[in-house]
């Protein structure tokens, strides 16, 4: 409880850094020697999946570990009432779906493509080789998987203390981060708006209007399902993030 209410302090009071909102779940494989990668690169097998098809889905057992290589997904609990939650946009570089297979338990969430998806693979045996061939990725999962939680702690914290604009303009900020691509010069965040009113949790018709009054204000652009965030700065202030 008394870190649950530190963490409420610092949110109301200073700045929230982009960094405690993202797993970075990339750094895992990106922060092991060329060499390292390689090798656990070698036992990957490439997987392809639709937009709106699952990559592994609630209750499910888990078989092994997951890497984008290219696209987009989204992990998501659905609720009592059939209403989903999304917690997360995987990208390339993330790798994901080890938290269940550490623990030996079903899943918990599911995960979709959102975009066309090239998801390279590891079974559990050859993960589990690669854990004792090369055991700084398990320093780096125990590390990740702690930083995780801090950004869950934050999620939830933002969800229940933020106002809707103000949760709409930090996750603008968030998902602008997740769609930038070095070989574009514009970022556009395409993503459908049942999802987004997921991201921020409310209906989609709240999310409409508050989309206007943020097209109104040059705060953004819409092209069809397409947002392009025009005034960076003014949305970070709203949000209140660095």
């Amino acid at each position: 409880m008394l870190h649950l209410r530190i963490v409420l302090f610092f949110l109301k009071y200073k700045g929230l850094n982009i960094r405690n909102l993202s797993f970075e779940s990339d750094k895992i494989l990106s922060s092991l020697s060329e060499k390292n990668r390689a090798y656990f690169l070698s036992f990957t097998q490439a997987l392809f999946f639709k937009k709106g098809k699952l990559i592994f889905y609630q209750e499910g057992i888990p078989t092994g570990v997951f890497l984008v290589n290219s696209g987009k997904a989204k992990i998501y609990k659905t609720g009592a009432y059939g209403k989903d939650q999304i917690f997360y946009l995987y990208k390339k570089g993330d790798l994901f779906g080890y938290h269940s297979l550490l623990c030996n338990e079903n899943y918990e969430e599911s995960c979709e493509a959102i975009e066309d998806c090239e998801i390279l693979f590891i079974n559990k045996y050859d993960f589990n080789l690669l854990l004792t061939k090369i055991p700084q990725i398990q320093s780096l999962i125990i590390q990740n998987i702690s930083h995780e939680f801090g950004v869950l702690v934050n999620t939830i914290t933002i969800l229940a203390q933020k106002n809707l604009r103000e949760r709409l303009a930090l996750y603008l900020v968030i998902l602008n981060e997740r769609y930038q691509e070095e070989d574009r010069s514009r970022t556009q965040i395409v993503l459908p708006r049942e999802d987004l009113a997921n991201i921020i949790g409310t209906t989609r018709e709240s999310l409409g209007r508050l989309l206007k009054e943020f097209r109104e204000d040059r705060l953004i652009k819409i092209d069809k399902r397409a947002i392009e965030v025009i005034n960076l700065k003014k949305v970070q202030k709203i949000a209140n993030v660095e």
